[in-house]
């Protein structure tokens, strides 16, 4: 699964749009049924407005219907392998729980994989808040 993700991230990394920074990220999640989603970061002269690959990714799912990550992977273009900002750490959150895998991929593949509870230590979660 780990190559269908990182064909599925590179193909949405070559979508981004990242005039100011030039730094194009792509990121692709497969649930547990196996089907893959993918999102690109969009930047916005107005720098906040802008989203990350990841969260394209997971709303990608969520419209279709998904509501679980089994794995997600985030590739950038450099030589380091690109992991996921805090904020993408928490979305990623919302929907995976801490096994859930996380790689991290730069040029030359995947260099890196992680478990989210690795990147996102004692995190809050949908748990945590009562049910309606």
């Amino acid at each position: 699964m780990t190559e269908t993700l990182l064909a599925a991230a590179r193909a949405a990394q070559a979508n981004a749009h990242a005039p100011y920074s030039r730094y194009k990220v792509g990121a692709a999640l497969a649930t547990p049924d196996g089907r893959v989603f993918s999102g690109c970061n969009v930047e916005n002269a107005a720098y906040p407005s802008g989203t990350c690959a990841e969260a394209g990714a997971i709303a990608a799912m969520v419209a279709a219907g998904g509501r679980t990550i089994a794995e997600i992977l985030v590739v950038g273009d450099g030589p380091e392998p690109i992991t996921p900002c805090g904020n993408c750490r928490q979305r990623i959150r919302e929907f995976a729980n801490g096994v859930a895998r996380v790689h991290a991929a730069g040029a030359a593949g995947v260099l890196a994989s992680f478990t989210l509870d690795e990147l996102l230590p004692a995190s809050f979660g949908p748990h945590h808040l009562p049910s309606a």
